[in-house]
């Protein structure tokens, strides 16, 4: 049985209004978790006949374990697109001051998703339809909605260290029935029951060290053999992502962990989510957002953005405009299609033209120029014509690590821990060739490289497209060909110990 009240411990699960919340730790993290939560919930243009929103919920997606594993077990990865039955997030957390001061250390998790809701539309007669026109000319059309659902457990560190603490994540079933205007019909909403729980464990490393485990699993019957994913997805929890937080503990950095603490970060694994620190970046890391879609420390949402979008990736003004220039007819579909969809379009419709402006871009920051590189007295400036000449991406070279690297050369990727791209670190270790030098008109050098075990390498040759490097990223093993230095999709070490990439990036970087 879960037991989430256990010792000292306090838990609550179910809906609730952000209003009623007690302000805390996690809700300076409120605005990136809800848009982890509603991440492609709904895609431009926001209409249920258009092909992108028929095939939803791609994100964190927690199903039975019965049906998600019919057909072989799941392949644990840190990418939550993958559909699982659990999700695992292990995280570092210190205690500032050791001794007396664990006895006061408390941990507190949060674990959110949606859980689906079916709107279908019924005509008067009870019968269900895919669309209704009501008298007052209001389109209504049958669509899948999502109610956000919430757990939490409070536990004392101590009360951790000695036994694991289990709270139940469940979303009861329901139906509510909204009457439609003039005895048209009717709206029911229904939702099925789905079960889970949210295990927490504790494990001390050092004095002032542990390492935190928070394994949610589905625990629901699955549905019938064979039913597809959309039947399924009414058991699933979705959208599945933790908030980490606490008082007297500060998390440790798994992207940019102390040099010190590098080789525990490397023993943390973390299955269909991966932590980043939140707050802002020099503040002691007091709260953890573990999440399904790979994101960096101390994730911000603009502050110029307005309202969500559904669509991250995307650029808010763009999307702005383009929502903009939707016909009439799109709109009215739009709207009958999800109350989100509605609220996008009020927001976009309404937006007054200093907020639009502010869409256009920023500067975050500022940092000094670099020198400008001594050229030649001959040599033009970069933006004349002749500026680049001299320069040949396929023959030059630079030296890292003293050692001249040009087209040919092979090399072991060491992506910066600190600043580098969050895709590059998963790169780390990995050995490549590298293609071509190219010279930025800032003076800085890049080098383009194809991976070795990538099985498209030629075609990405072919036409152009590499990953790139600073020298001061790359280690270098010889030219191409050089037998004593084999290709290495991993460190070995990492390799003899886990052959999965569940893995911290962190730990490929060291």
């Amino acid at each position: 049985m879960a037991d989430g009240l256990a010792e000292g411990g306090t838990a609550g699960t179910g809906t609730r209004d952000r209003a009623t919340r007690s302000p805390g730790v996690f809700e300076q993290m409120s605005a990136v978790a809800d848009a982890v939560l509603y991440e492609g919930y709904l895609l431009y243009p926001y209409r249920r006949s258009s092909a992108k929103n028929r095939v939803r919920w791609q994100f964190g997606v927690l199903f039975p374990r019965d049906w998600v594993e019919a057909d072989g077990p799941v392949l644990p990865g840190v990418s939550g697109s993958a559909d699982s039955w659990y999700q695992q997030t292990e995280c570092l957390l210190r205690i500032p001051r050791p001794g007396g001061a664990r006895a006061r250390a408390r941990v507190r998790v949060r674990v959110r998703c949606l859980q689906m809701q079916r709107k279908q539309v019924e005509d008067a007669g009870h019968r269900p339809v895919a669309s209704l026109r009501t008298g007052d000319g209001t389109l209504h059309l049958t669509f899948d909605e999502a109610v956000p659902r919430d757990a939490e457990v409070e536990v004392p560190l101590d009360a951790l260290l000695r036994d694991a603490r289990t709270v139940d994540v469940d979303a009861p079933a329901g139906t509510d029935i909204e009457p439609l205007p003039g005895d048209a019909g009717r709206i029911v909403r229904s939702r099925e029951d789905v079960r889970a729980e949210t295990t927490v464990t504790a494990e001390r490393l050092t004095d002032d060290l542990c390492r935190l485990r928070v394994r949610t699993v589905n625990t629901g019957p699955a549905p019938r053999p064979g039913a597809p994913r959309e039947e399924a997805l009414r058991r699933a929890l979705i959208a599945t992502h933790t908030l980490v937080g606490g008082d007297g503990v500060e998390f440790v950095s798994l992207i940019d962990p102390p040099d010190d603490l590098a080789g525990h970060a490397r023993t943390c694994r973390n299955e269909f989510t991966f932590p980043v620190l939140g707050g802002l970046p020099g503040e002691p890391g007091h709260v953890l957002l573990s999440a399904p879609i790979i994101l960096p420390d101390h994730p911000q949402v603009a502050p110029e953005s307005p309202g969500d979008l559904h669509d991250a990736a995307e650029i808010d003004e763009i999307l702005t405009l383009r929502t903009m220039l939707l016909t009439d007819e799109e709109k009215r579909e739009a709207r009958a299609t999800d109350p989100r969809a509605a609220a996008i379009l009020d927001r976009v419709d309404t937006m007054p033209q200093e907020v639009f402006e502010r869409l256009h871009g920023a500067v975050r920051s500022l940092t000094p120029a670099a020198p400008a590189p001594t050229l030649p007295a001959e040599r033009p400036a970069w933006w004349q014509e002749g500026g680049d000449a001299g320069l040949s991406p396929s023959t030059d070279t630079v030296l890292a690590g003293g050692v001249p690297l040009g087209r040919g050369s092979r090399v072991r990727l060491r992506p910066r821990g600190r600043g580098a791209d969050a895709q590059d670190m998963f790169l780390a270790g990995r050995t490549a060739e590298v293609a071509a030098v190219f010279h930025d008109v800032d003076g800085s050098v890049h080098l383009a490289v194809t991976l070795d075990d990538d099985p498209a390498a030629e075609l990405h040759t072919w036409y152009g497209r590499f990953h790139y490097f600073r020298p001061d990223e790359l280690e270098p093993l010889g030219h191409a060909g050089t037998p004593e230095e084999p290709s290495a999709p991993a460190p070995a070490a990492a390799q003899a110990r886990h052959t999965t990439d569940s893995e911290t990036p962190a730990a490929e970087a060291e």
